[in-house]
């Protein structure tokens, strides 16, 4: 099991070395109040998107993910969450936007599920992070066959029937992640990659058909979030160290 280590917000700082990756989760049911204390830090534009959510859950959700995702930033960066500034590439990933006060090489990434998210953040390595709930009824509409690769179904297929949920998840987090890394989400074709599939097997990219040598320069790593849950994150490189952080939202103030 993994063990995270809860940030108490004590420093304005979170020492990131080069060639280290941190992992944050969050849990984003938080109280009312939190929530609208929480909305202060975020920007006009994500206000506004806040506001298109129909379900006050998914509304208090996302204000906390996006939230979160500043104040992580800021801690690295010695800079107040609201003055962190967003780009966005052309599917959507986004990145700090360049400015004389922000470290550009700091990558970072998000995914979010039900009431749960997860923050990657490296120095100069590209990343990406993906978090899906298992749900049984999505191996059985053939979308394996549709989307992966021939590898990948066939190890799908050789796995006992009562553990498909959990390898068909555990292989889609890992793709998504890696697609998310490289900035080109679903656009790039899902069958034109493999990865390993079983929830045991170490998490690898294991070819792609563009390129024969892109495999050895990425990583992957499967996050064990329980039985319910799947998720993995995608380095370029091979990070020296992975820290497991969990961020407590009680414990910050805006200053």
């Amino acid at each position: 099991m993994l063990e995270w280590h809860v940030s108490r917000m004590v420093s304005p700082l979170y020492e990131l070395g080069d060639n280290e990756l941190h992992v944050w989760r969050a849990n984003l049911d938080l109280a009312d109040s939190t929530v609208e204390y929480l909305l202060q830090l975020l920007s006009s534009d994500e206000i506004a998107r806040a506001a298109r959510y129909h379900f006050a859950i998914d509304y208090k959700r996302f204000v906390a993910a996006r939230a979160g995702l500043r104040i992580i930033l800021g801690g690295y960066l010695t800079l107040h969450p609201r003055r962190i500034i967003f780009s966005y590439g052309p599917q959507g990933k986004p990145s700090l936007a360049s400015s004389p006060n922000v470290t550009a090489t700091l990558n970072f990434n998000l995914a979010h599920s039900g009431g749960l998210a997860l923050f990657a953040v490296a120095y100069g390595m590209q990343i990406g992070i993906d978090l899906e709930e298992i749900r049984a009824e999505f191996t059985e509409d053939n979308l394996a066959e549709r989307f992966f690769s021939t590898s990948e179904v066939a190890q799908l297929a050789s796995l006992p029937a009562e553990m498909q949920p959990q390898g068909f998840f555990s292989c889609w987090t890992r793709k998504e992640a890696f697609l998310k890394a490289k900035g080109v989400g679903l656009s790039q074709a899902l069958d034109q990659f493999s990865v390993t599939v079983a929830h045991q097997e170490p998490a690898r990219l294991l070819e792609t058909k563009w390129d024969q040598n892109e495999a050895s320069r990425w990583s992957l790593e499967s996050i064990d979030l329980g039985p319910h849950l799947a998720a993995a994150v995608a380095v370029q490189g091979k990070p020296r160290r992975i820290c497991w952080r969990e961020l407590n939202y009680s414990s910050y103030r805006i200053p």
